[in-house]
């Protein structure tokens, strides 16, 4: 009954999000653009799409001798895994201070949640990432530290700690459906559904709000500021939605998920690209993946831009 029911709604089962759309539509020789963080900002730079910038990467423990010496020239920054998931791994250093000691500098890490760490425990962190801690094959990875993204003043009274971002489904390169990912305490300051997130659903059309969650409850204030969650509304609307377009272009990955921020000085740009995206935002929306995915199926026009793709899109959903 309750199958029945999920069905009658619409809702994209994971069996089906894989069996009829990822592997009829994602090629797997294009996995690694997407799965691996560093060829992913490779290709972006070649197409032109803004990125945060990676400041260092760390591919071995030699690596890892003089961190102390390197990371002393940046005011903040985070450390993820190349080839993670769900958020895992990542670290967010808010603020480096420095410290004169017997004539060297030493530094001190405050993170997003303003615990602090020593450069012993960073190393720590690093060497789990390169041991395959967090990647998704489990083998050794590769740790990224990256600039650390500013948050937009739009989301002041809707985040707590970290930096939202947006996900947008691209199937075929139509933007399918949206949400906002805004960091709670719960969620360690973290866009992480997983780990505590909100996940508020966007219409299509103008950026707007329209449902919010936490782990599948429906909430309509934020736990921490306190702050109404409906009526936000996204700026750079139409330039996320044509971000996410070119992404599909980029890429040549049928099913993908997109994931952007907004900085207060640039406006969107990416920050990592999903083949298997998860299956919350539709709880996110109160609506089902699938009447969309067959509507692009078999009524969207085919080999037009990513600029007819988007307009398609905004009209439709």
């Amino acid at each position: 009954m309750i199958f029945r029911e999920l069905n009658n709604f619409g809702i994209l089962g994971i069996n089906n999000r894989v069996g009829r759309y990822i592997l009829r539509h994602n090629k797997r020789e294009n996995y690694p653009l997407v799965d691996n963080k560093v060829l992913t900002a490779q290709r972006a730079e070649a197409w032109g799409i803004a990125m945060p910038e990676n400041y260092m990467i760390i591919e071995n423990y030699g690596s890892l001798k003089n961190l102390q010496l390197k990371l002393q020239h940046y005011n903040s920054f985070v450390i993820k895994p190349a080839n993670g998931s769900q958020g895992n791994g990542i670290i967010v250093i808010k603020e480096v201070i420095k410290e004169v000691v017997n004539g060297e500098i030493r530094i001190i890490c405050r993170r997003s949640n303003d615990k602090l760490m020593e450069i012993d425990e960073l190393k720590h962190h690093i060497s789990g990432i390169l041991s395959g801690l967090y990647s998704l094959s489990g083998q050794s990875d590769t740790a990224i530290i990256q600039a650390k993204i500013d948050k937009h003043p739009i989301f002041n009274d809707y985040s707590f700690g970290g930096i939202p971002d947006i996900r947008v489904i691209v199937f075929e390169g139509y933007p399918v459906m949206s949400m906002v990912r805004l960091p709670t305490r719960s969620s360690d300051g973290k866009a992480n559904l997983h780990q505590g997130a909100i996940g508020a659903g966007l219409n299509m059309r103008d950026g707007s709000t329209n449902n919010a969650v936490i782990r599948n409850q429906v909430v309509n204030v934020h736990p921490d500021t306190g702050h109404k969650l409906a009526g936000l509304k996204v700026p750079f609307w139409q330039e996320i939605l044509d971000l996410a377009a070119h992404c599909y272009d980029m890429v040549e990955l049928g099913y993908l998920g997109v994931d952007i921020v907004l900085t207060p000085e640039h406006g969107p740009i990416l920050l990592e690209l999903n083949a298997r995206p998860g299956l919350g935002i539709q709880i996110a929306n109160l609506a089902g993946l699938v009447p969309r995915l067959e509507k692009i199926r078999l009524e969207a026009p085919k080999n037009v831009l990513a600029k007819e793709r988007v307009e398609f899109s905004m009209k439709s959903f």
